[in-house]
């Protein structure tokens, strides 16, 4: 029962995020917090807290490659700061990511929601009032419908 009381919770927390970063290109930094707690208790709750920690870490070094890695092509290729090409917050949106499941299955969906973010930018960017990408935004909407989709199916395939 408190698997569905959380996920209610964190979908509401991940569609706020989405809603301010896609009006107002700023969300409160607290919201990425509230988030990974949630995220964390509710794959500690699935699977233990020992393997979470574990996953979490794994997790962690993963987004810190991709960070690494955008950091080296933003200075070398496109000559800019890594400030200047990823947004605090997206960053934070990937640090609270980093506590949602098993490490298999976080990489497919954080590639995936990738992809979505992609998609979104590119049918909304001609109406769009900003030219940035509002990704924190756009893998949170990712997010919470994943977790909307968890209430339909065994929890042993997301956390396993």
């Amino acid at each position: 029962m408190i698997d569905i009381g959380l996920k209610i919770v964190l979908i509401f927390i991940l569609m706020f995020i989405f809603w301010q970063d896609t009006k107002e290109r700023m969300v409160y930094w607290f919201l990425y917090l509230l988030s990974g707690i949630v995220f964390f208790v509710l794959q500690a709750h699935n699977i233990g807290y020992q393997l979470s920690l574990i996953n979490s870490g794994i997790n962690f070094g993963f987004i810190f490659i991709i960070i690494l890695a955008a950091g080296l092509y933003s200075g070398f290729v496109i000559k800019k700061k890594l400030s200047e090409s990823i947004g605090i917050g997206d960053l934070f949106m990937f640090i609270s990511l980093c506590l949602t499941f098993s490490t298999e299955t976080f990489i497919i969906l954080f590639v995936f929601s990738l992809f979505f973010s992609l998609l979104l930018h590119q049918y909304f960017k001609n109406r769009a009032e900003h030219q940035t990408i509002p990704l924190a935004g756009y893998m949170s909407l990712f997010f919470a419908a994943v977790y909307f989709i968890s209430f339909f199916i065994q929890p042993k395939y997301l956390f396993a």
